[in-house]
């Protein structure tokens, strides 16, 4: 499990850092809220360590942020603040769970347990349906709308969708996609993602030319904002 540490106190980072690799766990770090918000958008995380008191931009806007990205990935504010309102804005700001500093490391190794269990039980669209911009997206019937009109997609178009939706905010080089879509056995070219890529931008995108869903990170391959 990768997780990422958003905190600004050097001795705590250590702390914490050492004790969750300890426990199995791979930790990033980032030591400021814009740092902190950009590596957790362009990277896996299964969980995010989240401290409120940040320098450039506090936690409550991170999580925020993270959020309105499309960003699901389970959120635990670390914070000295202990008012129920400081909680309360967090949580309704999208973040799982609140720590309140000084804490015990066995009660954070808990809750980083329960949140990595509920984010694995947890599916990525509940009801079954999924909106970005003007286009809806049903999965159980595999029906894509723009509009509100039917928009005819490939079996294999709708599964790179659906993989994008599920894996939003995170880049994948062509290869992650070649396996993740699909599969090993069907051997497709690294041109073939990039075909079907610039099929659904033509379908999705206002302007295929300037995407604002599917965008291209040079040298590294994909990802799905919204």
């Amino acid at each position: 499990m990768n997780i990422l540490l958003v905190e600004d106190e050097p001795g705590l980072i250590v702390t914490l850092t050492d004790r969750l690799v300890s426990e199995g766990y791979e930790v990033t770090s980032a030591s400021d809220g814009i740092s902190g918000l950009e590596t957790a958008a362009s990277g896996n995380f299964d969980l995010i360590l989240l401290d409120v008191m940040l320098p450039k931009k506090n936690g409550y806007d991170v999580a925020r942020d993270l959020r309105q990205r499309g960003i699901s990935t389970p959120i635990l504010m670390l914070t000295a603040k202990g008012e129920t309102i400081d909680k309360v804005l967090g949580l309704k700001l999208g973040a799982d769970d609140y720590l309140t500093k000084p804490f015990e490391m066995i009660e954070l190794l808990a809750r980083v347990e329960v949140l990595l269990r509920r984010s694995q039980e947890r599916p990525s669209h509940p009801n079954g349906e999924f909106r970005f911009g003007n286009i809806g997206v049903d999965f159980k019937r595999a029906e894509v709308t723009k509009d509100s009109s039917p928009l005819e997609l490939s079996a294999m178009e709708f599964r790179l969708l659906q993989f994008f939706i599920e894996n939003r905010g995170l880049v994948h080089s062509r290869d992650d996609l070649l396996d993740a879509v699909w599969g090993y056995d069907a051997m497709p070219t690294t041109r073939t993602v990039d075909v079907h890529i610039a099929w659904l931008r033509q379908k999705l995108e206002e302007n295929p030319r300037h995407p604002q869903f599917i965008q291209t990170v040079h040298g590294m391959g994909y990802k799905f904002v919204v």
